[in-house]
């Protein structure tokens, strides 16, 4: 490979951990998807030490973004030059793979979105991050119970031939009522059908209610994949599905196209460690600050008993260390 200019991005959330090395023409070069398992420093150092053994000597990285419930951990650890939430990466992803894009539906394990836009500007947003039964952990969790493997999920929806209602709005409440829609003799197909359709219909219940879902639409996160799921968003909504190249790694994506731009505008040298930085040992710890009746809760990064970074409270008392990245934005 080429010494041109890369660029990475990485996704830290509450279910998986993205990565993706972009080059000079926005086109994903590598992604990896990892479980983050509860331990996001340690997703992120084995992600950083997959892409060190295949490129680390072949590559530059010019730029680097982070974005997801994790982005200011990931800033601290790598070295990045920008910290944006995922609304803001989502979109600009989404802008760059579709033009003129209007709606965006996202629906990852833990959480799921919209994000509507008006002449390339996110004017209206929702998210739902404690709702399971919105959310790709509910098709999980039914497919196992029905022992059918998640990935054969939407070609089993797609061959119902008769619609089957379940109760969506509650994750409870949906399991009960499958269960009883087997019991009075409901074909696997119908149900799994029916749950794909209480999944959108809790979605758009909760998510887009009241609000104008315009084309053109793009659907992406990992539950993109599940034709059960798009084929149910298609006939709730009577319009067209767009699933962009990179659906499953939008967020990453997103982070690394908006790193290129700001070193690219303002001409600037990457914050960048290294994919060898990975291998520091690092140690989180979160405390409570009683100097107000804010009670924030303040992270702390350390490695090798240096802090690196503290951030979470609302004052700046904590957060002003000589590490502190960009504020996320």
């Amino acid at each position: 490979m080429e010494k041109n200019s890369f660029y990475l991005g990485i996704d830290v959330g509450s279910v998986s951990t993205n990565l993706v090395i972009t080059n000079e023409k926005d086109e994903v070069v590598e992604k990896l998807y990892l479980r983050t398992g509860g331990q996001p420093i340690n997703a992120l150092r084995k992600g950083m030490q997959i892409l060190a053994d295949k490129f680390n000597k072949n590559i530059k990285i010019s730029g680097v973004g982070t974005t997801g419930s994790g982005r200011q951990l990931a800033s601290v650890i790598t070295g990045a030059d920008v910290v944006k939430n995922e609304i803001t990466t989502h979109a600009v992803a989404a802008q760059r793979l579709v033009t003129g894009v209007k709606t965006i539906l996202e629906i990852g394990g833990q959480d799921s979105k919209i994000i509507l836009l008006k002449k390339g500007v996110v004017y209206d947003f929702a998210m739902n991050t404690v709702c399971a039964a919105g959310t790709g952990s509910f098709l999980d969790r039914q497919a196992a119970r029905l022992e059918i493997s998640i990935e054969d999920f939407g070609t089993y929806a797609l061959k119902s031939k008769s619609s089957v209602r379940i109760a969506g709005r509650c994750a409870v409440f949906a399991e009960s009522d499958m269960i009883h829609k087997q019991q009075t003799g409901h074909s696997v197909e119908d149900i799994i059908n029916g749950l794909c359709e209480a999944l959108v219909r809790n979605y758009l219940n909760n998510l887009a209610k009241g609000k104008d879902i315009q084309e053109p639409i793009v659907f992406q996160g990992g539950v993109a994949a599940n034709i059960g799921i798009v084929s149910a968003f298609k006939k709730a909504l009577g319009k067209d599905i767009i699933i962009p190249k990179y659906y499953d790694v939008m967020g990453a994506y997103g982070a690394a196209l908006i790193a290129k731009d700001k070193i690219e505008k303002q001409n600037n040298i990457t914050k960048f460690y290294g994919f060898n930085a990975a291998k520091n040992d690092y140690k989180a710890k979160s405390m409570e600050c009683g100097d107000c009746s804010n009670l924030c809760e303040i992270i702390e990064i350390t490695s090798n008993d240096e802090v690196l970074a503290r951030w979470g409270d609302r004052c700046g008392k904590w957060s002003d260390t000589k590490s502190n990245k960009e504020s996320a934005g």
